[in-house]
């Protein structure tokens, strides 16, 4: 069978802290308003499937590819395909949360899996922030400062900038601050429990539900910082830099400036294009790719070569 490229046409979504950044850095024609704050890239939850656009399999939703080709995908097992991509536009502060792991997702939730993520930092505004993690040596204290609304004193900012890479276990308060462009890397799952807001409401005047009880269940105290030690290696004329490698995803980031020859040996690779311009060629077919892409290389794809000046971020399991 022949393998290529297969692209995807991505799915967005309209949330309270988002905006335009996906349409004017990221040339979607589509966005559904000056509100999108998500686009999910390469996605198989039922929340939003992502769909091929291009060859033998155009018009399919990632889940049914997964579902009924899995030879694409290494033969992998599980009901449920195991990433999801997206790019985040915060225009404003995402609300403070915190997600489940397997298990508890499991007994407690309609998602099969938890929800570890990791976050590359495309751009962000001068001074731009993000929260990673608490304070809190113990539950009671987790509980106390909640209830007394201490938010200053229980979250840990940490400044940010263009290039950062940020792992986020399940388990990890966490939230991104107003003016940051993220690429997240994530477990197949929609649950996220809602832990604080800033009182904001939506367009009817209701605030947000918050879910405090399940987030006092998963969290993890005290707060323990995701390990991830980057390594760089350099391909003819591509710079790779690996961020994490573990049983949740792997990530890379592919610098391209200029051709190099290459081989996916992995189940299937995902590839979201970031920046620039480029071509893969393999068989004397060339498949060009822009930013704002997204492609999987699938299992078996084997030796080809890229071209381009681009930044690619690539995952896989």
């Amino acid at each position: 069978m022949k393998r290529y490229p297969i692209f995807l046409n991505p799915v967005f979504k309209e949330r309270i802290w988002g905006g335009t950044a996906l349409r004017d850095k990221f040339h979607y024609e589509d966005i559904p308003s000056d509100l999108t704050g998500e686009c999910w890239g390469i996605s198989a939850h039922p929340h939003g499937q992502s769909v091929v656009k291009n060859g033998q399999y155009a018009g399919v939703a990632l889940g049914d590819l997964w579902e009924n080709h899995r030879e694409l995908f290494g033969r992998q097992e599980g009901e449920a395909f195991p990433l999801l991509t997206k790019i985040l536009d915060a225009n404003t502060d995402l609300s403070v949360q915190v997600h489940p792991d397997n298990e508890y997702a499991k007994r407690y939730e309609t998602d099969a899996l938890g929800k570890t993520e990791c976050w590359y930092i495309i751009d962000c505004k001068e001074g731009a922030k993000l929260i990673y993690g608490h304070t809190a040596a113990t539950r009671e204290e987790f509980k106390e400062r909640i209830e007394r609304g201490e938010w200053d004193q229980l979250l840990r900012e940490v400044a940010i900038k263009p290039g950062d890479f940020f792992y986020v276990p399940s388990g990890t308060i966490h939230a991104l601050g107003a003016g940051t462009l993220v690429l997240e890397t994530q477990q197949s799952s929609d649950t996220t429990y809602r832990v604080f807001d800033y009182d904001r409401v939506d367009d009817q005047g209701n605030k947000r539900e918050l879910h405090l009880q399940k987030a006092m269940d998963v969290t993890t105290i005290p707060h323990e910082a995701g390990h991830c030690e980057p390594k760089v290696t350099n391909i003819q004329e591509m710079t790779m830099t690996t961020f994490v490698e573990n049983e949740f995803f792997s990530v890379q980031k592919w610098d391209v400036s200029g051709v190099s020859q290459l081989e996916q040996t992995k189940d299937f690779m995902l590839v979201s294009v970031i920046k620039g311009t480029g071509v893969i060629s393999k068989n004397n077919e060339s498949y060009p790719f822009t930013i704002g892409d997204h492609f999987i290389l699938p299992c078996e794809f084997g030796e080809f070569s890229i071209d381009g000046d681009a930044e690619l971020i690539v995952a896989y399991k």
